[in-house]
């Protein structure tokens, strides 16, 4: 037996744990955005295999010594550096919960399966996705991106793919997406096994959407060449700059083109929450799949993503499987169907469907809706200082929480910005003042600031400008010497 031996003494520890973790995010401005991790650290996290048990409190200390001070830093309201979400003190709670109860959410009868229902639910309403479509809960968009390839590829193969694979003297079939598309998309079509040369990389525009008229170009000469479009792929977020594609005008190229369009919102598509902002989704509607995450402006803790797919018999007919000790019975804990493993690669499942369910029922849509408006307006803030600042340059326009911008002190050779920029990214990290990260825009090395914190405040987009200021002219003082 593995429980406690005193069930009081564990008691004291566990709540000693919570307080712990409770001045953890109470006290996170205290901290660095980011610390990197000494290698005494790392050294203790090197040790053989335990074959002996340790107390409780024992495995704790060494917890709060070795892993806890060295986070990611995406909690830090100065994190800008990537795509990630914040989390909630609620929402951690929720985990716990979840891993007290244990479920396994593959299937079957009990509570937790009910939870990810609501959860699809509310979010099929949310979209104005009807009835009988489907969705489940994934580890992220990645994975939902992979379950959008995999029904669109049954939409056009038949199921019978599942068994067969693709036959490419039978149907050769293509799918488009812009070069601002992210990179889990082409990963889809390798898995998939059509392969990322099937992957019609397209131009953007100015402001990084897709080319629209390239294309329909693209998709006539394809056809024309005997191959068969089946898959658009739009974006509702970037990742570099957080463009939105034309969602609309997309839509309907699909429908008259015979392709199914599969959007990627991994954290844009919750713009969808503000009354503000939902007109910029304008056509999300429409799409015959669209992924998500919750764990990134919904505030959720990792992991838990989304797909939700408008035809539901598609999207079981992907993956559906029943064995002997898979019986769906009409009473009883095998009941309950249809199952989640029906929509999805995974058999066994975590609870994700709690924490989500927690962080809605807590804080509400509108709230959650006030803090995305809020920081796409220190973007927009951000943008406009950036623009009027002659020491800096903006690289690509602020379209929704994203900004791509580099320093630019004076005495530094053009040729040598990009070297100076990727040096600059992680100054600012390792003065732990806040934490950005790079892409390159246009051909030029950017520092990127990425707004999708509920903690973030103006002043903390203050200290982010002086910061990388104060380190850019220091950095700038040292080339001059050298």
């Amino acid at each position: 037996m593995l429980d406690p031996n005193d069930w009081e003494a564990f008691r004291a520890a566990a709540h000693r744990a919570l307080d712990d973790a409770v001045d953890f995010l109470r006290d996170v401005r205290e901290r660095p955005a980011w610390q990197e991790m000494p290698e005494s650290a790392k050294e203790r996290l090197r040790e053989s295999l335990p074959r002996e048990p340790s107390e409780f409190t024992a495995v704790y200390r060494t917890f709060v010594e070795t892993i806890l001070p060295y986070t990611g830093g995406n909690i830090h309201p100065r994190f800008f550096g990537w795509v990630q979400g914040t989390g909630t003190p609620g929402g951690a709670i929720a985990e716990l919960l979840a891993a007290t109860m244990n479920a396994n959410v593959g299937g079957r009868n009990h509570g937790a399966v009910y939870v990810e229902r609501q959860v699809i639910a509310w979010s099929r309403d949310l979209f104005g996705f009807p009835a009988e479509s489907t969705g489940v809960l994934t580890t992220g968009a990645s994975e939902a991106n992979l379950i959008g390839v995999l029904v669109a590829r049954t939409r056009a193969l038949g199921s019978e793919v599942r068994e067969h694979g693709i036959d490419p003297q039978r149907a050769r079939i293509t799918g488009y997406a812009s070069a601002a598309t992210h990179g889990c998309v082409r990963r889809a079509f390798e898995i998939a096994g059509i392969g990322s040369e099937a992957l019609r990389i397209l131009p953007t525009d100015t402001h990084q959407r897709i080319d629209t008229v390239a294309l329909l170009e693209r998709i006539e000469s394809d056809r024309a060449s005997g191959l068969r479009p089946f898959l658009i792929v739009a974006n509702a977020g970037t990742v570099d700059v957080g463009a939105i594609d034309p969602l609309d005008e997309m839509a309907t190229i699909a429908r008259r083109e015979g392709c199914h369009l599969h959007v990627d919102g991994a954290f844009g598509a919750l713009a969808i929450l503000s009354e503000s902002l939902r007109a910029r989704l304008r056509g999300i509607e429409r799409a015959d799949s669209i992924a998500f995450d919750f764990h990134k402006w919904a505030h959720a803790p990792y992991d838990v993503g989304c797909v939700l797919v408008r035809d539901g018999d598609a999207h079981r007919a992907t993956f559906a499987s029943e064995g002997p000790y898979l019986t769906r019975m009409t009473r009883g804990l095998a009941s309950a169907t249809p199952w989640f493993t029906d929509y999805t690669p995974e058999l066994s499942r975590s609870f994700r469907a709690l924490k989500v369910w927690f962080t809605l029922k807590e804080h509400g849509a509108d709230r959650i809706a006030a803090a995305i408006e809020g920081n796409v307006e220190q973007a927009r803030a951000l943008g406009a200082a950036i623009d009027a600042d002659t020491q800096f340059e903006l690289l690509a326009p602020v379209g929704l929480n994203v900004v791509c911008f580099r320093y630019r002190p004076r005495g530094i050779d053009v040729g040598e910005l990009d070297a100076f920029n990727d040096e600059l990214v992680i100054r600012v990290q390792e003065s732990g003042i806040a934490v950005v990260s790079s892409t390159s825009i246009g051909g030029k090395r950017a520092l990127r600031a990425c707004f999708v914190n509920h903690r973030t405040t103006d002043e903390d987009v203050r200290m982010l400008i002086e910061g990388i200021r104060g380190l850019g002219e220091q950095l700038a003082r040292e080339r001059a010497l050298t």
